[in-house]
Formats: C-alpha cells, sequence, structure tokens
C-alpha cells in the first residue's frame, strides 16, 4: 500500500440517496450535509431531477407525459447532470449527494409499466456512485407520511403506490447489488433523520479513507 503524493488532485466521492416516496430522503440528505461539512468535508448537495435545463423540463413535464418518453427525458437529464455538476465537483475533490439518481430512475417509470429491462439499458452509462444508499421504510409508513405531507406528483396519487413503490425499489437494489454497485441499506421505520444521517456518514467516511490510500 502507498499513500498518494498530496501534490495529486484528490478525488472525491460520489453518494446517491434513494429511497419510496416519504421515507426522508430530502431531510437525511440535509443532515448528512450538516454532518459532513461539521467534519471538515466539502460537500456539494445536487438532486434529480437536476436544476439544469432538461431537469426542469422533467419536472414540468412529469405531470402530462409518461412511459417512455418520460423515462429517456429523465435519463438525459441523468447523463447531463453527471457531465455538467457531478464531475466537476468530483474532480474538485468534494463528496457530491444526490436526493435521487439511477436507483430512482429504475423504480418511477414502472408505475408507467416501463419494463425493469429497458430501464437498466438506458442508465447502463451513466456514472456508478461510490456508494448507492438506498433508504428502506414500511409502506404503510411512507403511506401514512405521505398523506400528512400531500403528494408531489401523479406517480403518488396511484392507489396502492406506496406498496408499489417499496417493491420496485427491493427489485431495484437486487439489481443494483448483482451488477456490483457498493449499496448500503438503511432502514427508516423507527430511526430518526439525524440518526440515519449518521449511519451514513460513518460508512462514507470509510470509504473516503480508502480513496485516500491507492495500492
Amino acid at each position: 500500500m502507498k499513500y498518494r503524493p498530496s501534490s495529486e488532485p484528490r478525488r472525491g466521492l460520489f453518494v446517491s440517496i434513494d429511497g419510496p416516496s416519504g421515507a426522508g430522503k430530502t431531510t437525511i440528505v440535509n443532515h448528512l450535509a450538516q454532518l459532513l461539512v461539521a467534519g471538515g468535508k466539502d460537500v456539494h448537495v445536487t438532486q434529480e431531477p437536476s436544476d439544469g435545463p432538461i431537469g426542469k423540463l422533467c419536472r414540468e413535464l412529469t405531470e402530462t407525459t409518461t412511459g417512455h418518453t418520460l423515462a429517456c427525458l429523465y435519463t438525459a437529464d441523468r447523463y447531463h447532470h453527471v457531465e455538467t455538476e457531478i464531475r466537476p465537483n468530483m474532480r474538485a475533490g468534494r463528496i457530491v449527494l444526490s436526493d435521487r439518481y439511477i436507483p430512482s430512475g429504475l423504480v418511477m417509470q414502472r408505475f408507467d409499466a416501463v419494463e425493469p429491462a429497458f430501464l437498466w439499458q438506458l442508465n447502463a452509462e451513466a456514472d456508478r456512485p461510490d456508494l448507492a444508499v438506498i433508504l428502506q421504510a414500511d409502506p404503510w409508513i411512507v403511506s401514512e407520511r405521505l398523506h400528512e405531507r400531500g403528494a408531489h406528483n401523479r406517480f403518488q396519487l396511484q392507489p396502492g403506490s406506496s406498496h408499489d413503490e417499496v417493491r420496485f425499489y427491493e427489485e431495484a437494489t437486487e439489481r443494483l447489488v448483482a451488477a456490483g454497485f457498493e449499496v448500503l441499506l438503511v432502514n427508516c421505520n423507527q430511526r430518526p433523520p439525524e440518526q440515519s444521517a449518521g449511519l451514513i456518514r460513518d460508512h462514507l467516511l470509510s470509504l473516503f479513507a480508502v480513496s485516500e490510500v491507492s495500492p
């Protein structure tokens, strides 16, 4: 083992956080960013759909566009997001936290009956995150949370959407693990958001330490 010379630019880490609607993704991402910054890390927080031009189009068309068309549009935003925001921040040595990424891309368009194999192929060339965090919660819990906060899109208005989404994420997780993705499952049923963020932070810092050492 040898330590990377200090003059060599340090590559950052890319972490995606996905999970059923109502599992607490955005809250956990914010807690995680605060914990990392408090620990002296340089952090960049982003999301999908992105804030770029294609991401804005995704948000405008989600309620009126369906199926393969919307799946391709979301994936186009993902590739543009990687090229224009994720990679540049990683090259600057930052930890990039993305609220939704490939796992969500394997899930949400299934509500429009798009086949998993098609979604997998669409995302096949997207950069793999160093860590793909999948939040887990029982369907009845996320259903109650969605009822309390209100639906954010048409997918969440479909009958039984919470049960379907939890199942879709379970199937997507199996595919990601089989493909060799580094996956961290975090059960959010009873764990407060700040504790979930702390668990992810601890796992992430171990990866960050490994990234600073080259074979």
